[in-house]
């Protein structure tokens, strides 16, 4: 028997269950050994086994006690890396590099102990017989005399002599192999860290043995003491099971994973914890790293639509809306009587009526009921399948019918669209005469197409060559980006979607120069009674200022293309076409009838610095969605920094822009909440002082950092005071008071208080359908700023 590298590296309990089975097997192969050593009255053959037993045999235990002895500290490390808080970060460093250096002793061992428990095997093939053969020759000449008798065992002996020099060629071979495999993986040990990489993070949904994914999780007990198991989980015909030891009864944790949903869980003490949520219960996990994490709810979420796939039933889905009751884990859990509402076949019909979206993304299959929430486009059951294998970091799939859906995230969606992204990502499909698959296509031919637009993007548009001359020649052309429209102030909001096209000449200098903007001071009340305020800020022993506040613009985010002029030597990004949507177009009663007046475009940039980045950043400014959709396309770091512009990055100049959708998605995309510029002013600190209340609440429900301070030595907190922003104030001293709740209870505590997630979801749902009632601007930020 050989023991797999690729079982030990795991240390599942298949590898383990090995090591006992080679144990005991080594076990048998002694005692069978030294009764052949007192049976044998030949000196040379009872000799060759006693060296054996005595050199191999003995090495081979010593190696198993410090395996046995490293492996027992392995598991303490886990256990104390996993308990770990998650706000002490010199426990969490300590713990971290603790199992860093245990795991890698470990495998370190394991690979060692597996060379011998191999050699070992392949030495017991050929020393036995070796040793016969010696007896054998002994036994030909001592009996000399008796070669008539032994003389038909002559062929015999001659073939097996054959046998035993090819079996120890076949074994030194494989001991080589064996050899070369432990060197390259003792290199690839010191070129990397294997502190949590080194595991497999693959899944199979059509694995051969049913197995999608496998591997060790802490799993939440449902006693009253909340403790962590570490147990072996695996994903098998549909149900997700664990086992303590190989030869321990499967435990089903979902009999059928359709009737299920996961999601992570950010709301604990703990880190990388996710939720598989079922009609009658619900389950904690927690993975040993983000990655894990990532590729677990992965796994989950492709066994789903697999087996929605193999066998679809619509019973399950009515069941599923009807039974299963969000946790109350995460925020996005806390859902009422209008997400519910909004659920399953609603928000399909509203993400499918955007044009384009009435069928997929990439095939072309009517009805897509999944999406592409970092791309913005709908997609098939077998396409997302295919998008899910490109990873996360290109594309986040979700069901539009299982899965829950923010209200930001929702509006994204309906930013977007099948229609849009096909423009930026199939921009030259036809020019290179390839043609795209049909919803009748292989799933090769599919996953082939979806990896050349996606991953090589070969289909894009190249960026106007930076030396490109007009006409004359004399100077370099010139480039803005355009911006989407504000909304005018008027009682009367448009209901439908307005069109803007880009006239000859309109983007000179002139007409691109900003006209003063109209404000007047004015005071909202808040949103929670005075009585209500008193109460939740008497928690804290903090002053409250007063500012001049004047009203936020909102914003809305569409716009694609560029064109140019043949009197003018300036290119125009994104000025085909500007749509303001119903949602943002709405505005207060409050408003006078003064009309919001912007200039329609960024400030002109020479053609010879454009670059995705920059595109991005003033797409970003520009609150132009599909513009800053296609610069990530074309490569931009989404946390792309402007030494120019003080250090800000896009996710800040989608603040001080006042889009709630940008800001979304360049955080689906993987912008940094809380990278600051060169005043150390975060995403938060800027929402806080231009007092964007939605985009606020959406930081601190992405994690922001509401401690840090700026420059100036003032929190977000200080600056929303100060500014006599309550509903600011409110969400900053409701999250503070929930993380010192969630500390004061320690690790088994509520996940979070019911006062505080019902605020966060009503502000949410606030900011996305009826911004105009956070409509509040800080007037100290653009003085501040200057």
């Amino acid at each position: 028997m050989t023991v797999d590298f690729e079982e030990c590296i795991k240390d599942s309990p298949r590898f383990r269950a090995t090591i006992d089975e080679v144990e005991t097997d080594v076990v048998e192969i002694e005692a069978k050994l030294d009764k052949i050593l007192f049976d044998q009255a030949q000196r040379s053959v009872r000799q060759q086994l006693h060296n054996f037993v005595k050199d191999d045999v003995r090495k081979f235990k010593e190696t198993k006690k410090q395996f046995d002895k490293v492996r027992e500290d392995m598991e303490v490390s886990l256990v104390k890396n996993a308990q770990a808080p998650r706000h002490k970060p010199h426990e969490v460093e300590e713990a971290t590099g603790t199992l860093t250096i245990t795991r890698k002793c470990f495998r370190h061992l394991a690979l060692d102990y597996v060379l011998q428990i191999n050699v070992l095997q392949a030495k017991k093939k050929f020393e036995i017989l070796d040793a016969m053969l010696s007896f054998m020759h002994a036994q030909y000449t001592f009996f000399q005399q008796g070669y008539s008798l032994l003389h038909e065992l002559d062929p015999y002996m001659k073939k097996l002599a054959t046998e035993l020099d090819q079996l120890v060629i076949d074994s030194a071979v494989e001991k080589r192999e064996m050899e070369h495999k432990h060197a390259l993986i003792q290199q690839r040990t010191l070129l990397q860290d294997f502190s949590y990489d080194d595991s497999k993070m693959e899944f199979n949904v059509d694995a051969p043995n049913g197995v999608v994914m496998e591997g060790y999780l802490f799993k939440r007990a449902s006693n009253a003491f909340k403790t962590w198991n570490r147990r072996w989980f695996s994903i098998q015909n549909s149900q997700l099971v664990y086992q303590k030891k190989l030869k321990d009864v499967l435990t089903v944790v979902v009999e059928d994973l359709r009737l299920c949903t996961v999601k992570p869980c950010e709301d604990i003490e703990r880190r990388f914890c996710f939720e598989v949520v079922s009609p009658t219960k619900s389950c904690m996990l927690q993975a040993d790293s983000e990655k894990l994490r990532q590729a677990w709810i992965q796994a989950v979420q492709a066994s789903i639509a697999s087996a929605y796939r193999e066998s679809p039933d619509s019973y399950y889905i009515e069941r599923l809306d009807r039974t299963a009751s969000p946790s109350t884990s995460s925020i996005d859990s806390a859902t009422d009587s209008r997400e519910r509402n909004m659920k399953g076949e609603t928000i399909l019909q509203r993400v499918q009526s955007i044009p384009g979206n009435d069928q997929c993304c990439d095939c072309g299959q009517p009805d897509p009921r999944w999406a592409s929430i970092n791309l913005g486009i709908l997609l098939c059951i077998e396409c997302s399948g295919i998008h899910r294998s490109l990873g996360v970091h290109c594309s986040k799939v979700r069901s539009l019918t299982l899965d829950s859906w923010e209200p930001e995230l929702l509006k994204l969606m309906c930013e977007l669209g099948n229609s849009t992204m096909n423009q930026i990502y199939e921009a030259q499909c036809e020019e290179l005469g390839l043609k795209k698959p049909t919803a009748g296509s292989s799933r090769q031919d599919k996953e082939t197409w979806i990896k050349v637009k996606y991953v090589e993007k070969k289909f894009l548009k190249k960026l106007p060559n930076g030396e490109a001359l007009t006409e004359n020649e004399r100077k370099p052309r010139r480039w803005c980006v355009k911006k989407c429209q504000r909304h005018n102030s008027t009682t009367k909001a448009p209901t439908t979607r307005r069109k803007y096209r880009h006239e000859a000449g309109s983007a000179s200098p002139a007409t691109l120069s900003s006209a003063a903007t109209l404000e007047r001071k004015f005071r909202r009340d808040s949103l929670f009674c005075p009585d209500e305020l008193d109460s939740l800020f008497s928690y804290f022993d903090t002053g409250a200022g007063s500012g001049p506040r004047s009203p936020a613009g909102l914003s809305s985010d569409s716009g694609l293309g560029g064109s140019t002029d043949g009197s003018t030597d300036i290119l125009v990004f994104g000025s085909v076409v500007d749509s303001v949507t119903e949602e943002e177009c709405e505005v207060s009663e409050e408003s006078s009838g003064e009309a919001e007046i912007e200039q329609e475009a960024s400030d002109l940039e020479d053609l010879r610095e454009l670059h995705p980045g920059l595109l991005i950043y003033k797409a970003a400014q520009a609150r132009n969605l599909p513009l800053m959709a296609e610069a990530l396309a074309r490569g931009a770091e989404v946390n792309w920094v402007n030494d120019e512009d003080e250090n800000k990055t896009p996710l800040i100049q989608a603040v001080m822009g006042g889009s709630l959708i940008a800001c979304e998605f360049l955080l689906q995309n993987g912008a940094d909440v809380n990278q600051r510029d060169i005043q150390g002013r975060a995403p938060l600190h800027h929402a806080t002082y231009l007092g964007h209340t939605g985009q606020v609440c959406l930081f601190l429900k992405r994690g922001a950092n509401q401690h840090a301070v700026d420059g100036d030595g003032q929190d977000p907190l200080s600056i929303a005071v100060q500014a006599a922003n309550a509903d600011i104030v409110t969400l900053l001293r409701l999250a503070r008071m929930n993380e010192e709740m969630r500390e004061a209870e320690g690790p088994f505590g509520q996940p979070g208080d019911a006062t505080y997630l019902d605020i966060f979801r009503e502000f949410s749902h606030m900011a996305s359908n009826n911004p105009e009632k956070l409509n509040r601007r800080s007037l100290h930020f653009s003085q501040s700023c200057r």
